[in-house]
């Protein structure tokens, strides 16, 4: 005899054949026909008791299964590291200065604003850039501030290389290289098309000709006199200087071009008629 469960699975209730209920008396005989159905009944008991184990087992390897997978993925995917900060140091940037060092004319003096580079050969801590203040002085490492302004580029190297030779370094190997021009403007005034202060280009760092300052200003205007030009020039003392040049000459190639300097301030006079 087979027995349907709610859950659809079906028990086979005759466990052992049943024996003939002929030998036994009554009595006997009524509780051999429960035993059987007694037997089916305790076994559907065992297997609803065992049912909740059964789902909860299989749950729990199926949780297992998917905190397994989801695991594996998480340490499958690649490590992202932030990038290390970069670190600005003296040397680097030493170095990187004196890669762009440019090349001085032949007898160059250094000047206030002028920006240098030094490098002591096998001492990575000394290599320094530096600009000259408005004293003209540089600040250079264990040496302080030492004054440069007026020395070419070889005498500067040779300054250095005595001061540091004299209290710290046994027969130490310079160089002394420029890395910029100080900032030179000239002013154009006057009968100019665009009147103002201008920076003199760095290639051209003992001046620019006149006529370049005026090229540069955007020409003369209709009304302009080229022959009435003046220039205004601060003197080392403190004093002025203002000197008459005709432009028009010097235009024509009639006279020496006229050399513009820092500070220089040109006035292009007006025509009269």
């Amino acid at each position: 005899m087979r027995t349907r469960l709610a859950c659809g699975l079906r028990l086979l209730t005759n466990v052992s054949p049943q024996p003939p209920l002929t030998r036994f008396p009554r009595a006997i005989r009524a509780q051999l026909r429960w035993r059987p159905r007694n037997r089916g009944l305790r076994l559907i008991a065992v297997l609803l008791a065992t049912l909740p184990a059964i789902g909860f087992s299989q749950f729990t390897t199926q949780m297992t299964g998917q905190i397994n997978t989801q695991s594996a993925t998480t340490s499958s995917a690649p490590e992202t590291t932030a990038p290390p900060a970069s670190s600005s140091g003296t040397t680097n940037s030493s170095s990187a200065a004196l890669a762009t060092a440019i090349n001085a004319p032949p007898g160059y003096q250094l000047s206030a604003n002028d920006g240098i580079a030094v490098e002591v050969f096998g001492e990575e801590d000394l290599k320094t850039t530096a600009r000259l203040n408005s004293e003209g002085n540089a600040s250079l490492p264990l040496l302080g501030s030492v004054h440069l302004a007026g020395l070419t580029l070889t005498q500067a190297t040779t300054r250095v290389t005595e001061l540091y030779g004299r209290d710290y370094l046994v027969s130490p190997k310079v160089n002394v290289t420029l890395l910029g021009y100080a900032r030179r403007r000239f002013t154009v005034l006057g009968q100019i098309n665009r009147p103002g202060s201008y920076e003199m280009p760095e290639t051209s760092p003992g001046g620019i000709d006149l006529l370049e300052a005026i090229a540069m200003a955007g020409g003369y205007t209709r009304i302009a006199a080229p022959e009435r030009t003046s220039v205004r020039r601060h003197l080392a003392n403190g004093s002025e200087q203002i000197m008459r040049v005709n432009a028009k000459r010097v235009e024509r190639g009639q006279t020496a071009n006229f050399r513009i300097q820092d500070g220089d301030s040109i006035t292009v006079g007006e025509s009269i008629f």
